[in-house]
């Protein structure tokens, strides 16, 4: 490829805070950013992280990657140290991956101050390191640590650095925004500069930019814009303090924006479940408004959008969800009018087109449940139970219904809290009682349901809550104020969402419970 994707999630990402990647945790993103098709991969720092020098001597045996290429990642020789003889550049050439990253200090001030060095000895550190890198069968690429800081107080030491670098064989020389503290504008004026006191050409300049001005994916575009073709990113922006480059944002700019090809052909149709894979593996709640990937990123509110995107999808999306792995969506909420019900329930496998009076009804209903505190944005399956009872003649069939129920919570002498509950409902004509005990009042409801049911729908047993919300209403206050529950329930295939909004914070609970196991099972019996 002309350009090259560098990856560095497994690196600068796993710094930032909350992510602690074990070695089987960074072989399966290394599988991951793989398939996803960027050319290199920083799988971490051999010799002075044991867990990475283990990552590389498993990846030999265990990673078979088809479009990446593994880099080790490490500094130059230390001061007045042999080159040969520095433990950590042999335990670069020990992790035996064909492509080399070294750090260098490229601002004199953290030559003097940091490494207590000249800026003499600091060249002919860089200098040594990438001719025995190169010497030894390695690609050798330099990062310039807090290059545009560095350029900016001293220019010319900055510019020899990057020279001395490309002369001694670096691939590419990459300037790190290190501080994350640039703006486009002063990327491209740096660029510029640099080409003029160096000659180095900007295809051999590489470019890494923290997030500290949210400016990180814009500054790594204009690098391009501006001729360097090496960029380095992580999987979601995962880096230290704000992050970094987002690589899929990145990518995606500059495939999509740029017309510049980056990624082999079909790889970037596998951004978002990368994107989400690569989340649950860092143990991080994805994000749902992140750039192309993320779940709100086509997802459209206000009822003029939804009419316009009625006509035309693209006059409302800048580029199509496909092309990145994602999906447009239609939200409904007060906002909502009647094109946006309408393609939200097509979007369900609801067409409302021939059922004028039906999308009226439905559109009211929802403009007033939302007026008193419900919402349907993220309940999906609540949305769909009312437009199918809209729909059918008499409503829809339920699975049971309720005759009471009642529940208790027990606060005893050794301190455990025990709920209790009873319900009694009607199922194909009979009657059933049943009571249950849970760790609270909605755990203890669902199991007393479920022992009621099951006997009857035995497909029950698959159904799980995996997630319960408690949000109190905006405008309401104390102890009696309004309550919106959201459950998120799963069957092992797929999860659906549904709402219950009431003063009393069990019964908003029994409402979307209830919404939860009649959408499974009607789901079931289709």
């Amino acid at each position: 490829m002309e350009y090259q994707v560098f990856d560095t999630t497994l690196r600068d990402g796993g710094q930032r805070e909350g992510i602690s990647y074990s070695v089987a945790d960074k072989l399966a993103v290394a599988k991951l950013l793989d398939e996803f098709g960027v050319g290199f991969i920083e799988g971490g720092w051999p010799g002075a992280m044991p867990k990475d020098t283990e990552f590389f001597a498993r990846a030999r045996t265990e990673l078979q990657l088809k479009n990446a290429l593994l880099v080790a990642f490490g500094a130059t020789r230390k001061a007045g140290v042999d080159v040969a003889e520095d433990p950590q550049v042999k335990a670069l050439l020990d992790a035996e991956t064909p492509v080399v990253c070294v750090v260098a200090k490229s601002d004199i001030r953290h030559v003097e101050r940091a490494l207590r060095t000249t800026g003499d000895e600091n060249l002919a550190m860089v200098r040594d390191t990438v001719r025995h890198l190169v010497a030894n069968g390695r690609r050798a690429f330099v990062d310039c640590e807090h290059f545009f800081d560095g350029f900016r107080y001293d220019p010319a030491y900055t510019a020899s650095v990057v020279k001395t670098a490309i002369e001694a064989g670096a691939e590419r020389v990459v300037m790190c925004d290190t501080n994350g503290g640039m703006l486009p504008s002063m990327i491209t004026k740096a660029i510029t500069e640099v080409v003029e006191r160096t000659g180095v050409t900007p295809d051999l300049l590489g470019i890494h930019c923290q997030n500290d001005t949210s400016c990180a994916v814009a500054n790594t575009v204009a690098a391009v814009e501006a001729g360097v073709k090496h960029f380095q990113c992580t999987a979601n922006g995962y880096g230290e303090r704000p992050g970094n480059a987002d690589l899929f944002a990145t990518v995606s700019n500059i495939q999509l924006k740029l017309q510049r090809q980056v990624l082999p052909d079909g790889c970037l149709e596998q951004a978002t479940r990368v994107s989400t894979a690569l989340a649950e593996i860092a143990n991080i709640a994805p994000d749902t408004h992140q750039a192309y990937v993320g779940a709100a990123a086509f997802a459209h509110k206000a009822g003029l959008h939804a009419s316009a995107i009625k006509v035309d999808p693209l006059l409302y999306n800048h580029v199509d969800p496909s092309v990145v792995g994602n999906d447009m969506r239609i939200l409904v909420t007060e906002m909502a009018g009647r094109a946006s019900i309408e393609l939200k329930s097509r979007e369900l496998g609801i067409d409302l087109a021939g059922h004028p009076d039906t999308l009226t009804t439905v559109t009211r209903r929802v403009k007033d449940l939302e007026a008193g505190g419900w919402s349907f944005e993220a309940a999906d399956a609540s949305f769909e139970l009312l437009v199918r009872d809209e729909l059918s003649d008499g409503g829809l069939a339920r699975p049971f219904s309720l005759e009471s129920y009642r529940v208790q919570v027990e606060h005893r002498e050794d301190g455990s809290v025990v709920s209790e509950a009873t319900v009694k409902v009607r199922v194909r004509g009979e009657r059933v009682i049943a009571t249950a005990e849970g760790n609270g009042p909605v755990n203890a409801l669902d199991e007393a349901l479920r022992a009621a049911l099951t006997q009857y729908y035995p497909h029950l047993k698959n159904f799980e809550l995996t997630d319960f919300k408690v949000r109190i209403l905006e405008g309401s206050h104390g102890t009696n104020a309004i309550t919106r529950v959201l459950l998120e329930t799963g069957d092992g295939e797929r999860d659906w969402t549904t709402v219950g909004v009431h003063e009393n914070i069990v019964e908003a609970s029994w409402v979307a419970l209830v919404d939860a196991l009649t959408y499974g099972l009607d789901h079931e019996n289709r």
